[in-house]
């Protein structure tokens, strides 16, 4: 309204997948408010909209992602070890791609849990690149598959997550609302963590958001009388929206903009031509030195989907086999998210254009939507009429990790939210 946010609009449900209304047809509602907070994590479908209608992203850098893949185990008793936490880089991705590997024994009563994950950077570069792939492959690591042989997988889900940093936090305020956590990219990429973050971002925007609507003055009805047509639920809210840039502020004088302001360049010093090693070169010595007080600050270099290579430029990267012991095939997997969607719904993957993925991202980069999704949602197969190749969206497989919207060469999906209630099915992770 009026190049203000003045709250959120929720979907309709019950829509059939031609856009006509279905028996079970419910009207969105209309949550109105003098402040709204943008909580969404990482690449929210409504964050990508206000960033873009109020150029909040005009004076940073593109936001740089990875993708992370994860899985709950129940181990055996010999081999469990609470409170243990092991960390890698490196290996199975080779030195010009950013990738690292977590696995944390849980201290559960009465259980032998042990929760693995493994994290590649989306700024890759070989099209052939397979996240999933590669994560199963990390597994049959000695090391890990020590811990693993034996147990009993129980879960697995992936998720996209901001690694930019510093450089990639946008304009965190625009009229009536502003951006909080992962929505505007607080992640610490070094520590792996930015709960801790996030969670302050909401307690300065909280306060903000606080002082702002007190200044406001007290909403005056001026509406008429409701006559026999009026609407029962007509929005109560009236007068201006809050101004929350007290926020922005905020933030740039607490221990989050510090925080990140310290590790800055951690990530993108594996873009100084060493690859993984010139990150650790940072981080062993000038990190070490000046503790994030150096003059200077490290660009990534441009946003994930332009830095793809041609396959002509790349060489395949052959994967094991899964074992069926410590590695799986993809469709097992996705089985344990417990992922479901709505049949009858509009397609919540969407295409800008139909002939992009044939055209452009089969014919110069072989299709690299079928391998970087950790869901198996796009495959190309011939067409059973023409027996021409085309792109076939499994969309109910889809476990919202939004890779599709960030990593597509072309830039041609877009991830939009499904009817509520759709999605994957986590538990214990």
């Amino acid at each position: 309204d009026a190049g203000e946010v003045v709250g959120i609009a929720t979907n309709d449900v019950g829509v059939a997948k031609d856009g006509s209304p279905k028996a079970s047809f419910e009207r969105g509602m209309e949550l109105r408010a003098k402040a709204t907070l943008f909580a969404e994590g990482c690449r929210g479908s409504l964050t990508k909209e206000v960033l873009e209608k109020f150029s909040l992203a005009a004076d940073c850098e593109p936001q740089t992602y990875g993708i992370g893949l994860k899985e709950l185990w129940r181990v055996e008793p010999k081999n469990h070890k609470p409170g243990t936490v092991e960390h890698s880089v490196g290996w199975p991705v080779d030195n010009s791609t950013w990738g690292g590997s977590f696995l944390y024994h849980l201290d559960e009563d009465d259980d032998t849990l042990v929760a693995c994950g493994y994290v590649v950077a989306l700024d890759y570069t070989n099209t052939y690149l397979n996240p999933f792939q590669t994560f199963q492959q990390w597994k049959t690591h000695p090391s890990v598959r020590s811990t693993l042989e034996g147990g009993e997988r129980l879960a697995y889900g992936a998720r996209a997550l901001n690694e930019g940093g510093l450089q990639c936090v946008p304009k965190l305020t625009f009229p009536g609302g502003a951006l909080i956590g992962c929505s505007a990219g607080f992640l610490n990429v070094p520590k792996i963590k930015g709960t801790h973050t996030a969670m302050k971002s909401g307690m300065l925007a909280a306060e903000a958001a606080f002082g702002a609507i007190s200044q406001l003055p007290d909403a005056e009805s001026e509406a008429e009388p409701a006559g026999e047509d009026a609407d029962e639920f007509s929005p109560p809210f009236v007068g201006p929206v809050a101004d929350l840039s007290a926020y922005q502020a905020s933030f740039e004088s607490s221990w989050v903009y510090e925080e990140l302001k310290s590790v800055r360049n951690m990530r993108p010093a594996a873009h100084m031509g060493l690859g993984m090693f010139g990150a650790f070169l940072y981080a062993g010595v000038i990190h070490y030195l000046t503790r994030g007080r150096e003059w200077f600050t490290l660009s990534h270099g441009g946003a994930d989907w332009s830095r793809l290579k041609p396959s002509a430029e790349c060489t395949p990267i052959e994967y094991p086999k899964p074992d069926g012991i410590v590695s799986f095939d993809l469709l097992s997997s996705v089985a344990l998210t417990g992922t479901n969607h709505e049949h009858d719904q509009p397609a919540h993957l969407t295409l800008k254009s139909d002939l992009v993925p044939v055209e452009r991202n089969l014919s110069v980069y072989d299709g690299p939507e079928q391998r970087f999704c950790p869901a198996g949602v796009y495959e190309y197969i011939d067409d059973e009429t023409s027996a021409a190749p085309r792109l076939q969206i499994n969309a109910q497989n889809c476990i919202h990790c939004k890779t599709c919207d960030i990593k597509c060469p072309s830039q041609n999906i877009d991830w939009v939210v499904p009817e509520g209630g759709g999605g994957p099915a986590y538990s214990g992770m």
